[in-house]
């Protein structure tokens, strides 16, 4: 088995040490290649190589940023499961949401050991996955598509992931608290609060208006605050559409009593109220807004956006598991 392994030397979980040690188990098991990424958008150039070459596996050593960038390299020419490498994700970032969902542990060693037994025992599964795109006939059509693993999000939760980003170029770590600081700053800069800007519309439904935020999940749990999952949509999973978990209204009780339900959620139950909408299984939807906003998916911050539109894939990428 011809194998890369893309490695992010950035990896906020993992030492050179503990990347040398399964650096070495991972080789004796295959006929092994690694590569450190060494700018942004690294992985993904690495990932669309691997398609183009024929290799059999890609390991993404990473965060879930790593792991979408390797994901959008190997569908560059579009979703092809059955000749396209398959996929293997090592954690190695501060939340690891695509790997935990999969159900693999959260430690990188142990996590190599279950990969190693899954290839061993020839366990994989094709998974579905988001597309996010540009609206034909507005001012955002020519933004190029892009995949994502676990979840996107236009509005509030993407300000948050921008605000996060920017602490983090200048020097604070990736932490729950900094995280759960940059949702409160958020929310008092918050604008639109009160009078949301986003209408979300699919083929043969009423729109649904007024919206202030709007996350996409692909799977569930939406993420983790260390050791505990946060459901936002938790029937979404990875061999259905997408979900969509929206709120129109954020006033201080609301936020409070939704805020709340995300800590206390499970998978039979996520947030609700008058406020909220939850739609499950959706395969094609828009999101317009009124005014541009952040958009972000899985974790990254990709700028402002006035008119996104999502695809649900099924089957589109083999995992390893």
């Amino acid at each position: 088995m011809r194998a890369l392994l893309v490695v992010n030397p950035a990896a906020t979980t993992t030492s050179a040490r503990t990347r040398d040690v399964l650096l070495h188990a991972l080789a004796s098991e295959m006929k092994l290649e690694a590569v450190t990424t060494e700018y942004r958008g690294h992985a993904r150039d690495l990932g669309r190589q691997a398609a183009e070459k024929g290799i059999d596996l890609v390991v993404a050593l990473g965060g879930d940023g790593t792991v979408n960038e390797v994901v959008n390299g190997l569908l560059h020419e579009g979703p092809d499961p059955e000749r396209l490498p398959r996929l293997a994700v090592v954690p190695g970032g501060s939340t690891n949401v695509f790997a935990r969902a999969l159900g693999l542990p959260n430690d990188a060693v142990e996590a190599t050991g279950a990969l190693l037994d899954a290839l061993r025992e020839d366990r994989e599964r094709a998974i579905g996955l988001g597309l996010a795109a540009g609206t034909p006939g507005t001012e955002d059509e020519a933004v190029p598509s892009r995949w994502f693993t676990f979840c996107a999000g236009l509005g509030f939760d993407a300000g948050v992931v921008g605000r996060v980003e920017q602490q983090r170029e200048r020097g604070r770590r990736s932490t729950h608290a900094l995280y759960l600081r940059q949702v409160v700053r958020q929310f008092l800069d918050e604008p639109h609060r009160r009078h949301g800007t986003i209408t979300l519309e699919r083929p043969g439904q009423d729109p649904v208006t007024d919206l202030v935020l709007s996350i996409i999940c692909n799977t569930s749990p939406w993420t983790f605050l260390g050791n505990r999952p946060v459901y936002a949509s938790p029937k979404a999973s990875f061999d259905a559409g997408l979900d969509v978990l929206a709120l129109s209204r954020m006033s201080t009780t609301s936020v409070a009593r939704y805020a709340t339900q995300l800590l206390t959620s499970s998978p039979e139950r996520g947030p609700h109220g008058k406020h909220v909408a939850s739609l499950h299984d959706l395969t094609d939807f828009t999101l317009h807004s009124k005014v541009p906003l952040p958009l972000q998916m899985d974790g990254d911050h990709l700028g402002l956006r006035t008119s996104v539109t999502f695809t649900g894939v099924r089957r589109a990428l083999r995992v390893i598991v």
